[in-house]
Order: structure tokens, then sequence, then C-alpha cells
């Protein structure tokens, strides 16, 4: 008892929730915050400070004095707007795959191979015909693979070998 009479600190009876009901337990030194919590909003602080600053820089017009720090505000600015637009477009995308957007693929249902329509998972393997494959039809003569690979190993010698001509010699 003595010692902490001595120190003047005395543990809170009561142990503070985080304000963000996070579920940890916060503290009076981060404002009745976790420590995750509490540099999340730092963070906020600061970025909301560099993009108040690069956007006050702009409107007003910079020093050519200045470029460098106006540079690194700007790029600042960017990475916080870049970030704000990941988390708007997180929450816009479901909206757009549920309309009737042809352009994006969706990879439904585990991957299967092509010949006995068997679950192969990461196990697959990928074809130069552009199919799936399990392990048993992963050749391409136990599959009827549409890839021409005698085309295709010519075209590579050709690009790795090309023809070398020497000029005329002049006849004496």
């Amino acid at each position: 008892m003595e010692s902490s009479k001595e120190t003047g600190c005395q543990p809170p009876e009561v142990p503070i929730l985080c304000i963000n009901n996070c579920g940890f337990f916060g503290n009076e030194a981060t404002m009745n915050m976790c420590s995750k919590c509490h540099k999340e909003m730092i963070l906020k602080q600061e970025q909301a400070k560099l993009a108040a600053a690069s956007i006050e820089n702009i409107v007003n017009g910079s020093s050519s004095s200045k470029g460098k720090e106006h540079d690194v505000t700007c790029a600042l600015a960017a990475q916080a707007v870049l970030v704000d637009l990941e988390e708007v477009s997180t929450s816009v995308t479901p909206n757009i795959l549920s309309g009737q957007s042809s352009e994006v693929k969706v990879n439904e249902g585990p991957n299967r191979c092509t010949t006995c329509h068997k679950r192969v998972g990461l196990t697959g393997f990928n074809c130069r015909c552009g199919n799936m494959f399990c392990a048993v039809h992963r050749y391409s003569d136990k599959h009827e693979c549409s890839f021409n690979y005698r085309t295709a190993a010519q075209h590579a010698i050709a690009r790795a070998n090309p023809d070398l001509k020497a000029e005329k010699l002049d006849k004496i």
C-alpha cells in the first residue's frame, strides 16, 4: 500500500470499456479507447489535416520554394482520398454485382475437372487450352486438348533463333 501512496498512481476500481464498443478495455490516457481505436482515430485526424492543407495550397496557389512540401502533402492527401474511395467501392460493389452487369465474372462454386467434373480445389492443373483438370486428366493426351503444341514450339524456336544473314562479299 505504501508504494502506491508514494507514486501517487492508483489503479481504477472498474475497468473501462472502449467507447467504440469494440470489446477491448480503454484507458484514460487514450481518451477511454483501446490502443487500436486510438491509433485509427489519430491516423484519420492526420489524414484530414493533410487533406485540408493540400486543398488550401491548391486553392491559394503554392510558391515554388515550397514545391517539395507541396508534393508530399498532395501525395498524402491522394492516399487519404484513395483510402476513402476504397471504403466506398467496397460498399458499392454488391450493388453493382446484383445489377445486370455481365462484365464482372464471379467464380461460382468449387473448381472442377473439365473432363470428369471431379472437385480439384487448389490442386487443379491449368492447361494451355484454358481449362482446369484433375491429376488424372492433366496431360494433353488424357483430355481432348485444343492447344497446338507443335506450332507453339515452332514459334518459340523462331523467336529464340532469328535468321542471321551475312552481307554479300565482293568478288575479286
